[in-house]
């Protein structure tokens, strides 16, 4: 029996998923995509679970699409049609970005290695992400005659702007975990040695939060970058009364008042 793509563990509230592909870099697969999105949606169910750690086996986090998968590869045969890239983009990348984006958890990117190409969109469509200084970040796309996919021409010009969003998909060219951070691309960069230590007690410091709140600060802000200022604040208060009348926020009042941790429980 072959070994798993995807790894799952728990610790406490927090689980951790990684991509088990290490001799190929972690590259997606149609076979990978499927089990990545179930341990997703297995994660989304379970109650028990109030963040997730998303990961990689081995030295990279993910090196994108495999090439050489049937889906994408194309046909050497004289006179064969080109394959309908589009196909693997709906039918697995865009569900899986999706589900990522609509998680019911706080979701932490740890960037263990290399994310290049569509694992670069993958680890910049979590809520956090936290690299190792020795990783990397590089937009492919533009040095085999594509764009950037997985959500990447939506993600880039909002975390780091049009110029170095550009600048970063027409050049290709690698980034260092340290410059990425620099520029706003991602949360954190950590000595390799303290990056598994670092996420994990952020994760469960997300895990301690309370969760419905952290869900809607992240609808929040992307719903904030394409509304004016009025519907924001419209929305604001739809969002403060739902909250409002939920445990956590009368948990957390009252802990305040009396000068005590609180203790979240909604989801």
């Amino acid at each position: 029996m072959s070994d798993p793509l995807v790894l799952v563990s728990n610790e406490a509230a927090v689980r951790t998923i990684a991509l088990n592909r290490p001799a190929q870099l972690n590259s997606f697969t149609g076979e990978l995509h499927v089990q990545l999105l179930a341990a997703l949606n297995a994660a989304a169910d379970d109650a028990s679970v109030r963040c997730v750690v998303l990961t990689g086996a081995g030295r990279a986090f993910c090196a994108g699409q495999d090439l050489a998968d049937p889906a994408v590869a194309p046909d050497p045969a004289p006179g064969a049609a080109p394959k309908d890239l589009s196909v693997v983009i709906t039918q697995h990348y865009a569900p899986l970005c999706l589900r990522l984006r609509s998680m019911p958890v706080p979701v932490v990117a740890m960037v263990n290695g290399v994310a290049a190409g569509a694992g670069a969109s993958i680890a910049l469509a979590c809520d956090l992400v936290v690299a190792a200084r020795s990783a990397s970040f590089i937009q492919a796309f533009a040095k085999i005659g594509l764009v950037p996919d997985s959500g990447g021409t939506w993600l880039l010009p909002r975390l780091v702007g049009r110029a170095q969003a550009l600048g970063l998909a027409l050049l290709g060219d690698k980034l260092p975990a340290e410059e990425a951070a620099r520029m706003g691309l991602i949360w954190r960069c950590v000595d390799d040695a303290e990056l598994a230590a670092r996420v994990q007690a952020l994760a469960a410091r997300l895990a301690g939060m309370p969760t419905r709140a952290l869900v809607a600060i992240r609808g929040a802000l992307d719903a904030g970058a394409h509304s004016g200022f009025a519907d924001t604040l419209a929305h604001e208060a739809e969002l403060q009364r739902t909250l409002g009348f939920a445990h956590d926020y009368q948990e957390g009042v009252q802990a305040f008042a009396e000068k005590r941790a609180p203790q979240f429980t909604d989801r």
